[in-house]
């Protein structure tokens, strides 16, 4: 089956309406395109709250039957017949998720995957705000494909991609909202890239990631977030890719299956031995000098 895959790029504001439209507008153009799957970044409804730690934002998280975010490109996803992964900041009892829901083409909901890395530090202050997610990696049967999802931090994870391969993944879908690094003396960007390349490569699958742009404040921080979404094929390849700065949206095609058949000829899920993994599953104890 031959299909066509888009990342999206834009900025946020702190306005709900005004990013809802944005992105709408980037989907319909999309799929005038010929886009059937179309990637939305993460907690796009909003500016990047969790740059710094704020009680008051939690009163953002909604519950999934709720979430007028979520009936809304349930629609869209209908209108123009297109697979839409939407992030969102949902509320399930007494937790708080970082969760995104798969929309089918038929405008249904396919279910929800929550973020399973959390992470934490000057900028990143998910742990604050977020509860590991409990739903373990997910991989939906949509109308174009096997899609597998993750988000943002999930990413740096080779155990994330692989898991989502062996569930049967046809492709990789990545929703981010990465940017400065204060603690780094350099640009993240390429070794973000990379390793996503990488888990292409090793996976023989391909890789999406969509990001953020623009700069957007948070109390006393600041934040420039760095764009650079892109596509990467079942080779690692770069195919396609946004800059820096700009807003819009990219298109690949990809045969998936002239892609299964490249991922068997290859032998690597044939020849894995899970037998001899058993330490990725356990903390290392320091040995004795």
């Amino acid at each position: 089956m031959k299909i066509k895959v888009a990342i999206t790029q834009m900025s946020c504001s702190d306005n709900y309406e005004e990013n809802v439209n944005k992105a709408t507008e980037l989907v319909k153009k999309a799929a005038e395109a010929g886009a059937n799957v179309i990637l939305l970044q993460e907690l796009f409804s909003g500016l990047y709250f969790c740059q710094v730690e704020d009680y008051d934002k939690f009163d953002l998280a909604i519950e999934r039957e709720k979430s007028p975010l979520i009936k809304h490109f349930k629609e869209v996803a209908k209108k123009y017949n297109v697979v839409l992964p939407i992030s969102f900041f949902e509320k399930c009892g007494q937790n708080y998720f970082n969760s995104l829901v798969m929309i089918d083409a038929d405008g249904k909901d396919l279910g929800i995957y929550r973020k399973t890395h959390i992470p934490t530090g000057e900028c990143y202050e998910e742990k604050f705000y977020f509860t590991p997610g409990d739903t373990g990696f997910k991989v939906f049967d949509t109308k174009f494909g096997k899609v597998g999802v993750a988000i943002c931090w999930d990413q740096w994870f080779p155990e994330t991609a692989r898991i989502l391969a062996l569930e049967g993944a046809e492709m990789i879908l990545f929703p981010t909202a990465i940017g400065s690094e204060p603690v780094l003396v350099r640009d993240s960007m390429p070794h973000w890239r990379n390793t996503m390349c990488g888990h292409a490569a090793a996976n023989i699958i391909p890789v999406l990631a969509s990001n953020r742009v623009g700069e957007e404040r948070a109390k006393n921080s600041t934040m420039t977030f760095q764009g650079f979404s892109f596509i990467a094929d079942q080779h690692g390849e770069v195919v396609e890719e946004m800059n820096r700065t700009e807003e819009g949206f990219r298109i690949h095609e990809f045969d998936l299956a002239e892609i299964n058949k490249e991922r068997t000829s290859w032998g690597v899920f044939r020849d894995r031995r899970p037998e001899c993994y058993s330490r990725l599953v356990k903390f290392l104890e320091a040995k004795d000098e």
